[in-house]
């Protein structure tokens, strides 16, 4: 897959302006990176998901161990939130359907997919077609799954409406390379929410109690911040220390400073 010149120009203007967010601030630089490129290739919405292999002895499991467990779209709404949720749940159950199964089967390379690369032709007139893509006004969809660990990838997905050509060649193109050359951002990402580094995903309070102890607040002042009581906090601080396997800042910092990614199968 190659660029003409103004598109990778375009792509190493994206790189440049992540480069520009602090390390730690983790959902402002994931929304920049979505919204930009769904301006570049029109997409209308786009999603996030992280994505943990657990410990699993079942050999009939289609996902392999994997789970989805977090999410973030760019623009969220009800319609999508409770679709989303119930994909995930067919997931936990180990009951997906052929494009989750055809991208659990690549899992541990870097691919960037057009839809109909994922399914076969009688997938886009069944159930799965028609409440998550169809209900939610998603002709098609260009999917890319990027490993960040041997037991956490990121998948990301570009959606573009029904009044609206399909996804070209062209457009999965500068995805895949726009996508390709920023594993270290994807890292900070997992970090930030705990992905297949923390025992747990860290809660939405946790994510912005880490955020304070990274900037080098105290948690006096992160609980001031947060309108929290300074015990409230300091029980958050302990939960958050827990769950990455450190027991104080400076460790907690390391990971940030090149520990790398611990890997873990809790759930």
């Amino acid at each position: 897959m190659s660029l003409d010149l103004p598109s990778l120009d375009k792509v190493y203007a994206l790189w440049d302006g992540l480069a520009d967010f602090d390390a730690v601030n983790i959902q402002a630089s994931r929304m920049y990176l979505l919204e930009q490129i769904s301006t570049l290739v029109d997409a209308q919405n786009a999603d996030w998901i992280g994505c943990v292999r657990l410990s699993w002895s079942q050999a009939d499991d289609p996902m392999k161990g994997w789970r989805p467990r977090t999410l973030s779209t760019l623009k969220p709404c009800a319609n999508t939130s409770q679709a989303i949720d119930e994909a995930f749940q067919e997931m936990e159950k180990g009951q997906p359907d052929i494009t989750t199964i055809r991208n659990v089967e690549l899992a541990g390379s870097y691919r960037v997919l057009l839809l109909n690369e994922l399914a076969n032709p009688d997938w886009f007139a069944g159930p799965s077609y028609q409440r998550y893509y169809k209900a939610l006004d998603r002709q098609d969809s260009i999917w890319a799954g990027i490993p960040v660990s041997a037991n956490a990838e990121v998948q990301i997905g570009f959606h573009r409406s029904f009044d609206k050509t399909p996804f070209s060649r062209e457009d999965k193109a500068l995805v895949f390379h726009a996508l390709r050359g920023i594993r270290w951002f994807y890292k900070h990402q997992l970090l930030g929410e705990g992905v297949g580094v923390a025992s747990s995903p860290l809660t939405p309070t946790e994510k912005t109690v880490l955020q304070g102890l990274l900037f080098g607040m105290t948690e006096k002042q992160i609980a001031g911040q947060n309108n929290q009581s300074p015990h409230t906090t300091h029980d958050h601080v302990k939960r958050i220390f827990r769950k990455y396997g450190v027991s104080s800042r400076s460790s907690l910092m390391a990971l940030w400073l090149g520990k790398g990614l611990i890997s873990n199968n809790n759930p």
